[in-house]
C-alpha cells in the first residue's frame, strides 16, 4: 500500500492521535505551501518517521496523482474537527 494511503488511513481512523495530527498538518503543509515544523518528524517513533519520509517521497514524485486528493480532502476534514 502506498504511503500516501496509509497517512489517509490513520487520519480517517483517530484524527485525536497525535501521528494523525502531524500526518494532517504535513500533508495540508504539502498541498498550500505553508509551513510545517520539520522537528515534529524529528521526535516520532522511527515507523511513523518512516512513514511521514516515505508520504513526502510520494508527494515529491507524484504532485498530480488523483489519490492524494483523498488524502488531502481526509487531512482537511481532520483539521477542521480538531480547531
Amino acid at each position: 500500500m502506498r504511503a500516501i494511503k496509509k497517512a489517509e488511513k490513520i487520519i480517517e481512523k483517530d484524527i485525536t492521535k497525535p501521528f494523525a495530527k502531524i500526518l494532517t498538518h504535513l500533508i495540508l503543509s504539502l498541498e498550500s505551501n505553508d509551513d510545517f515544523h520539520i522537528k515534529d518528524l524529528y521526535e516520532l517513533p522511527p515507523e511513523e518517521f518512516d512513514l511521514a519520509i516515505e508520504v513526502l517521497k510520494e508527494w515529491r514524485i507524484d504532485r498530480h496523482y488523483m489519490g492524494k486528493s483523498k488524502t488531502f480532502a481526509a487531512a482537511y476534514y481532520a483539521s477542521a474537527l480538531t480547531q
